[in-house]
């Protein structure tokens, strides 16, 4: 069993126990999120495909950790009278462990 939801702008696939990394989420460690986002669901060789959401599907997860991802470093490289730029940026993520998927 399976699903997509969707946050942060971004679509992740799913299953029960996985430890996956999103955007960041305004939540303490510990506390119980729940995505309702659902855009696909698979559970017995069933396949539901939202328009755009699957109405009454949620997945249920609790945050692990909040963090800072490794730093991205971005380059710009000089034209004939400028300098180079080196730029650095860590983004926030929250890692999360999902316990259930709740099908609509």
């Amino acid at each position: 069993m399976y699903a997509v939801v969707e946050t942060g702008g971004k679509q992740i696939r799913v299953s029960v126990g996985d430890t996956v990394k999103v955007e960041k989420i305004a939540a303490e460690v510990g506390q119980e999120v729940i995505f309702d986002k659902v855009l696909l669901l698979k559970e017995d060789g069933e396949l539901k495909v939202g328009t755009p959401y699957i109405e009454g599907a949620k997945v249920r997860a609790v945050v692990v950790e909040t963090a800072k991802a490794d730093k991205v470093l971005v380059y710009r490289p000089p034209t004939k009278k400028s300098i180079p730029k080196l730029r650095g940026h860590r983004q926030w993520y929250t890692k999360v462990k999902i316990k259930e998927i709740i099908g609509g």
